[in-house]
Parts: structure tokens; C-alpha cells; sequence
């Protein structure tokens, strides 16, 4: 099969309606691996129809670029998961808003019925905070959100976030950068597994490279700074449970803020914030649903 050439992908606020919208839904599904048509939709198109991007999805699926697995939820069973086929893989990988991140692409009908649940929910947690910026004048698109950014903690030791945002608060003339790693929690693991996540972004406050071959080896600075001015904030996104089982997750991530000594040295320096994915999905990730995790009254992400 004889492959069409892929122009660069729009990296603006949002998409341009001049590049071409498959184009753009194939660097969404190489950026974020996996997403419904909703989703897709709500990224590129939000102004546009579902049935634009379903004929797109089809004549990509067709030309072998695209495949999806349907969601096995009973009330969603049309409901279709779309990722990229190895051949657009390949085709997406040098994509300029994709340069320099690892792939790790979702390429098989196995592949993505074990990831779904989590690669979308991940999805889910981004539209909400695409929608805002679109609502407030802030800019923060489809490229603004890399999931799986994996950094070095030290002793052969890597952390994996679930997603890194970058978000631009656009105040008049002034123009306030944001950064955080985001952790989207279905309540399928342990309360104290998922406070013990904190530790490991403590761990990466901490961490310095030190030169190799010297016999007194010289600190060069936190790692952290090869990627980012200021270390991001770390928000924690949360569903799949009761309001009160939510409510105790929280609370166990304060509580490891306040017992556990390299994660109260973070939060003297890193905002850290909780929140439940239904309220920001309700009441816009701007509004007051985020628990501090240093305690204090729920408010904005932005003002943590």
C-alpha cells in the first residue's frame, strides 16, 4: 500500500480548520493512543458533528490507518475506541508536535481491550480542562496534554505519570504558564498504592544526576530542570467509586503529605491538589472542587 504523505499537524490553541482533519485525528491517536469519536470530536472539532468524524474515522479505518474495539459496557455497546494501525504508527512518529516523546502506541485489538479503560479515562480527564481554556480564553489544546511521561527517580528507578499538561492563563497582556502532572485514579488500586505515588514525585523533587567518572562526583542540579523552568504542580483526578470511598482517597493523600517527610518537604515547595473527574467535569476544572492536599477549602486548580 502506497502511503500519503502526513502534513505537520496545527499546534496552536486549537486545531486549524485548515489542516486536514485526518491528519489531525492521526496525531491525536498517536498523542493520546487511544479515543472515542466523542472524545476525537471534543478535541478537534467541538463546534462540529459527530458524523464528520465518523465518516473521517471510517475512510481511515478503511485505508488501514486506524482500528478500533468496541466497548464491552452494555449501555455504550456501539461505542467505538479508535487507535493506529502499525503502518500510520510509523507515519506519525516524526510528526513535529510529537517529536522527541517515546511512543508508545496502541496497535492491536488485544493491545487496546487492556488498555481502554484507562488510556480513555485519561482522555476523559483532559477534555474538561481543553473545554475551559476554550470557555475562559486560555490556551490549552490537544497537544498541551502528553500522557505516559516517564522521568528517572533514581536507583534504576523511573516514575510514570499518567499525563504532563501545560496550560497558558491568559489574563489581558499577561500571560501565566502553567505546568502539572496529572494522575487519573479509577479506584482500582489500594488507597495506600496510590498515596505512595506522592513519595515517588518527592523522590523526583530530589533527584540529581551526578557526572560519571569522578571520584568526587559534583551535584549538577535537580533533574527535574532539563524539562521544566518550575517543577510542575502534581494533581490527582479521581472516579470510579462512592463519593465517600473518594472522599477517604483524598484523605489518605493528606495524610501522607502531613506523616511522610520527603513529601512534606514537596509540598512546601509544589502545589498539590485532588479533585473527583465528575466534578470537574460538572462544574469546569476552574471551579472550586480541588482539595488542597496541604488541607484548607476546596478552590481552582490554578489557585492551589
Amino acid at each position: 500500500m502506497t502511503s500519503p504523505a502526513l502534513s505537520p499537524p496545527a499546534t496552536g490553541l486549537a486545531p486549524s480548520p485548515a489542516e486536514p482533519l485526518r491528519h489531525q485525528v492521526l496525531a491525536a491517536l498517536a498523542q493520546h493512543r487511544m479515543a472515542t469519536t466523542s472524545q476525537l470530536r471534543g478535541m478537534l472539532r467541538p463546534d462540529g458533528t459527530r458524523q464528520l468524524l465518523s465518516r473521517v474515522l471510517n475512510k481511515l479505518r478503511s485505508d488501514g490507518f486506524v482500528d478500533c474495539t468496541v466497548l464491552s459496557d452494555a449501555h455504550r455497546s456501539r461505542t467505538h475506541a479508535w487507535y493506529l494501525t502499525p503502518e500510520a504508527a510509523r507515519l506519525t512518529r516524526d510528526l513535529p508536535v510529537l517529536r522527541g516523546r517515546p511512543p508508545y502506541p496502541i496497535t492491536s485489538t488485544t493491545a487496546a481491550s487492556l488498555k481502554t479503560p484507562h488510556t480513555l479515562t485519561v482522555v476523559r480527564a483532559h477534555l474538561p480542562f481543553a473545554s475551559d481554556a476554550r470557555r475562559l480564553g486560555h490556551e490549552h489544546g490537544p497537544w498541551d496534554w502528553t500522557p505516559e511521561v516517564s522521568h528517572p527517580i533514581g536507583e534504576g528507578e523511573r516514575l510514570v505519570a499518567d499525563a504532563v499538561m501545560h496550560y497558558t492563563v491568559v489574563d489581558g497582556e499577561h500571560r501565566r504558564k502553567l505546568r502539572a502532572f496529572v494522575e487519573v485514579d479509577r479506584s482500582t488500586m489500594s488507597s495506600e498504592r496510590l498515596a505512595v505515588k506522592l513519595i515517588e514525585y518527592a523522590r523526583l523533587f530530589q533527584y540529581e544526576v551526578q557526572p560519571v567518572g569522578r571520584r568526587r562526583p559534583a551535584a549538577t542540579g535537580p533533574a527535574w530542570l532539563r524539562w521544566y523552568p518550575v517543577f510542575p504542580r502534581v494533581l490527582f483526578v479521581l472516579t470510579g467509586a462512592s463519593r465517600a470511598r473518594l472522599g477517604d482517597r483524598i484523605s489518605d493523600l493528606q495524610a501522607m503529605v502531613a506523616q511522610h517527610p520527603l513529601v512534606t518537604a514537596l509540598a512546601r515547595e509544589v502545589r498539590l491538589g485532588a479533585a473527583v473527574l465528575e466534578d470537574i467535569e460538572q462544574h469546569c476544572p476552574s471551579g472550586s472542587v480541588w482539595v488542597p492536599l496541604v488541607g484548607g477549602k476546596s478552590r481552582p486548580w490554578t489557585d492551589l
